[in-house]
């Protein structure tokens, strides 16, 4: 009995030892970050500044050649050579939701079933996940938390990076419902030589019928007595009276056509394209219906053999040219951990013809706003929450993206995670040869 005992304390501590370091307290002391070279995120830059953070937020951001303010007492942070950037936010992610891939119990970003809109993730957010803690070191501090599967997986919410729970981290509760739309064509087994052929798909009509008729009954539903209780179409009544935004994943021409039409016709007024990767085609029902478009990982192969080879890495430079709202997202392949690239992503923007703070508002002020929360974070502007980091070098290349302070709502977090420990365990092994 007492083998036994002594092993669950040993668990229990080692479980203990291993969890996510304390979250940051709050800003008690003003402070003030000199000499660097701001990104605001606007596409604007001050190449020489002076930003001050107070009680959480953004006081100043202003040329310190120009503006003259008393620092006494405050902390400062002298960062002449060094770079500002607003803290980057990824949209359509699974962070907190799954932690091991291979293991079931900490896996909670799908659902059982297909219509599933009153499935909220924010409930299942891990605020202590260690790949989590793991996208801080490389800026990423905000994302949307995203539910997977179904026709409709889901709520989403907005968090930030540095939280006791899910909600200390919770940033914007159940801002979007997100519809995974009917594919118009299907993928056919592979061939000898690895490709898969293309082929109609024969159900799509159906499957756009089926969405269809769902929605418009959870519109009656909220034009009659409800007696009883129906929690899949009460949480899509924010689509329809604009509280919520509906994402709609989907990448094939038609389907993106079919999408916003079918937003028209069903009284839904915010809507936002994720994925997107024909949406350069059709840029002008985009504009005309001002939606918006989420690029799915632009770091991959083109879905089609007759398109580009480096289509995905221009579609940010295609749709930017013709006024479209766009974001990058990093679903897919290992996603939980890809998202740490995210700042790669947009700098991969720049080698196919965006400028530097273009793609910097590619992951910052753009998905700020898509998400609906501009007002606060995506740019470094008087007022908004000081949720930002100081990088040695540019944010957008992975080599000289070293960064030394990072702060979230104005409190300095952590930048240690578990990758930056082994790498110095390991680092210091062969240093010694």
């Amino acid at each position: 009995m007492k083998t036994l005992i002594t092993y669950i304390s040993i668990l229990c501590c080692s479980l203990i030892a291993k969890a996510q370091q304390t979250p940051a307290p709050k800003q008690t002391q003003d402070i003030a970050i000199m000499g660097a070279t701001a990104h605001i995120g606007n596409g604007n830059i001050i190449e020489n500044s002076l930003i001050i953070l107070k009680d959480g937020k953004i006081t100043t951001v202003a040329d310190a050649s120009v503006i003259k303010i008393d620092l006494t007492g405050m902390e400062t942070i002298e960062a002449n050579g060094k770079h500002v950037y607003p803290g980057f936010i990824i949209p359509n992610t699974t962070l907190g939701l799954v932690e091991v891939d291979a293991v079931r119990a900490s896996k909670d970003e799908a659902e059982l079933g297909t219509w599933n809109p009153h499935i909220r993730s924010l409930i299942a957010y891990n605020a202590e996940s260690k790949v989590v803690e793991s996208m801080r070191p490389n800026g990423v501090l905000l994302g949307q938390v995203t539910p997977r599967s179904g026709r409709i997986s889901g709520t989403s919410s907005i968090v930030q990076f540095d939280a006791w729970n899910w909600e200390d981290a919770a940033v914007k509760i159940d801002d979007a419902i997100h519809l995974n739309w009917p594919s118009s064509f299907t993928r056919g087994p592979r061939s000898f030589g690895g490709s898969r052929t293309l082929k109609p798909n024969e159900k799509y009509a159906e499957q756009v019928t089926e969405v269809t008729t769902y929605f418009k009954n959870a519109l009656a539903h909220n034009n009659v007595d409800k007696t009883k209780t129906h929690l899949p179409f009460e949480a899509l009544q924010g689509v329809f009276d604009g509280s919520k935004k509906l994402h709609i994943h989907i990448d094939d021409e038609k389907g993106i056509i079919d999408a916003v039409n079918f937003a028209k016709e069903n009284q839904i007024k915010n809507l936002v394209i994720v994925g997107g990767e024909d949406a350069y085609k059709v840029v002008d029902i985009l504009k005309e219906n001002n939606v918006s478009v989420v690029l799915q990982r632009i770091h991959s192969l083109p879905d089609g053999e007759d398109k580009d080879y480096d289509l995905p890495y221009k579609s940010a430079k295609l749709l930017t040219d013709k006024g479209i709202l766009v974001a990058l997202e990093c679903s897919g392949s290992h996603e939980r951990a890809e998202t740490r690239n995210l700042p790669f992503l947009a700098g991969t923007t720049v080698a196919h013809g965006l400028t530097k703070e273009q793609a910097l508002q590619l992951i910052t002020l753009n998905p700020a706003k898509i998400l609906g929360i501009e007002g606060r974070y995506g740019s470094l502007e008087t007022g908004k929450s000081a949720t930002l980091f100081i990088s040695e070098g540019d944010a957008l290349d992975m080599r000289t993206n070293i960064i030394s302070h990072a702060f979230i709502d104005g409190r300095l977090i952590s930048l240690e995670t578990h990758q930056t420990e082994l790498w110095k365990r390991y680092s210091g092994k062969h240093s010694n040869k």
